[in-house]
């Protein structure tokens, strides 16, 4: 099965060009896997391994493909894709799935500030809701909190506080511009996927459409493991908005289903983590940008 991905530029961000809107279009075209045809250079054609979880008999395992312990129904609903799902014994994808169209060093693509929002309103306002239902309540004495990719805006509900709200990101003047952080630090997590931070040290983790650059995202997802507490929870969320030539090709030539297999394949395979789990947040379908979760809690050690 393919999609056809369509290209537009963000109508929220800048003209940089680079930013486009990932979502599949009711086209359907059959993808060319010639070797004429790199992978990484299809601009929005590409085959979608969801289908094997649909049609794939769990009889007939591979370590090369996901296998669905029970056959998964196609269906418009993704909260239900990551529900009794058997992973494949080894991690299936490969170096050139984490490849970017743009490989030049994130610390010039990121070295401008940019003070905008990358979801629409709805999306921003059904996140902040979901935040506000997972949170622990303002001021819970010992609750840290790190918001991973951060910048100048969490997303967190409306005079949420914690004693430590840690930012993480790639640009120093939109982390000091965040008000809800009590820290921050700038790393570069496709350069040292190593996070800077003992170990135990935070009860939640957040990411806002950010999971699609990650580089080296089994390491940041250990690291994520390491630095949370028993029964941590993480939360990624995201979009079919990106900024195309950063994200890694494994993103950018599927839709928005395979997305989340696939961040749930992160947790699964970095160990420590319950079996992750889905949710569509998702406020206007078909009007407005879709929003959609991957969480898991950290195992108790």
């Amino acid at each position: 099965m393919a999609v056809f991905v369509g290209l537009r530029l963000h109508p929220r961000l800048p003209s940089l060009g680079a930013v486009f809107s990932c979502s599949p279009s009711p086209a359907l075209k059959k993808w060319n896997r010639g070797p004429q045809t790199p992978r990484r250079m299809v601009l929005g054609l590409a085959s979608s391994f969801l289908l094997q979880f649909m049609t794939m008999a769990a009889t007939r395992r591979s370590t090369s493909s996901f296998v669905a312990s029970a056959r998964i129904k196609a269906t418009s609903s993704l909260d239900e894709l990551l529900k009794n799902v058997e992973w494949p014994e080894q991690f299936p994808f490969k170096d050139e799935d984490f490849q970017r169209f743009d490989e030049s060093p994130d610390s010039l693509f990121y070295e401008a500030p940019r003070f905008v929002t990358h979801i629409d309103d709805p999306a921003i306002a059904a996140l902040t809701k979901y935040y506000s239902q997972v949170f622990p309540p303002s001021n819970t004495p010992g609750v840290s909190i790190l918001d991973m990719c951060s910048s100048w805006v969490s997303h967190f509900p409306p005079g949420y506080k914690q004693e430590r709200v840690v930012g993480l990101g790639m640009n120093e003047e939109e982390l000091k511009r965040n008000p809800v952080l009590t820290g921050y630090a700038v790393q570069d997590l496709n350069v040292n996927p190593k996070l800077p931070f003992e170990d135990n040290s935070f009860d939640i983790i957040t990411n806002v459409v950010s999971v699609d650059y990650l580089a080296k995202p089994l390491e940041v997802f250990k690291e994520m493991c390491r630095i949370l507490k028993p029964g941590g929870m993480a939360i990624m969320s995201f979009s079919n908005r990106c900024f195309w030539t950063k994200a890694i090709s494994i993103w950018t030539s599927t839709g928005d289903a395979d997305h989340v297999m696939i961040v749930g394949s992160y947790f699964h395979y970095a160990g420590g983590f319950e079996p992750p789990q889905a949710v569509d947040i998702s406020p206007n379908p078909g009007r407005s940008d879709p929003i959609y979760i991957v969480y898991s809690i950290l195992t108790v050690k």
